[in-house]
């Protein structure tokens, strides 16, 4: 079992260099139910940084994810670094992703610097696996 979603309503103020990095998906047919925030969730629990062995969810990387009443996705998401080697690859596997449950449509992930990631965003799990205790 999954632990709860963290808040999806994270205030992101101060200067932003977000952009938008990664689309993926297509708009829902007519009449489809929009999936939860929580199938998204479990989906990207699924995707891992390739350095180091905890997935993205659990690393406290995912910052937002807001689902409208058409499954279109709106997730905010940030990198251990501003330098990060993956920073081309990570946001588009986590839009990829996303838009692989069911009930989503279109996907668009926007990366952002702030507030800046730091080691307390990690879940139990994460901290475990890093031996981060």
């Amino acid at each position: 079992m999954m632990p709860p979603y963290p808040s999806m309503t994270m205030s992101l103020t101060g200067p932003h260099e977000d952009a938008e990095v990664a689309r993926a998906g297509k708009p829902l047919e007519d009449g489809q139910t929009p999936a939860s925030v929580d199938a998204v969730a479990e989906a990207l629990h699924n995707v891992y940084d390739p350095e180091i062995p905890v997935n993205v969810y659990d690393l406290g990387l995912i910052y937002s994810v807001d689902i409208d009443d058409h499954g279109s996705c709106a997730i905010v998401m940030t990198l251990t670094a501003p330098g990060c080697p993956v920073a081309e690859i990570l946001p588009n596997e986590v839009a990829q992703r996303a838009a692989s449950v069911e009930g989503i449509g279109e996907v668009v992930v926007t990366l952002t610097w702030d507030p800046p990631w730091t080691p307390e965003r990690m879940s139990d799990v994460a901290r475990a696996a890093l031996d981060f205790f």
